[in-house]
């Protein structure tokens, strides 16, 4: 579920106007896109079962990394990130979403004129009930 999971973000977030002005949303940091881009720096999971559904909860880490020497620069990149995760349909096609919640955020300056900021998610994640 956990790469399913990550997958349903990346195509959320690639689907959201407010974030076109970022020149790539992918999966990993992508290795070729010019600032601003967005990629998952990392997850992992655990497992949150319940008496007859398999679950897991599943911490994301977004990256975004811009290029400005302003640190509010990517404020409305950041905002926007946030209010579509916060948005993310519940009902999925391989998964349920019991419930998403923002963890934590890092920002930091970056050499050549680069800025940095770290976004991490909990997702709780329920199977579909299967009869």
């Amino acid at each position: 579920m956990e790469n399913l999971l990550r997958t349903a973000l990346i195509d959320w977030l690639r689907a959201d106007p407010q974030l076109q002005g970022i020149n790539a949303i992918e999966e990993e940091s992508p290795l070729s896109a010019s600032p601003p881009w967005l990629g998952i720096a990392a997850s992992g999971s655990v497992d949150w079962s319940v008496k007859d559904r398999r679950g897991l909860e599943i911490r994301i880490a977004f990256e975004l990394e811009s290029r400005t020497d302003e640190p509010a620069a990517d404020a409305d990149f950041v905002e926007a990130i946030e209010n579509r995760i916060a948005a993310f349909p519940r009902e999925q096609a391989d998964f349920q979403l019991v419930s998403s919640q923002f963890l934590r955020a890092r920002s930091e300056r970056r050499p050549n004129n680069l800025r940095g900021a770290l976004l991490e998610y909990r997702f709780r994640l329920l199977k579909p009930i299967t009869e």
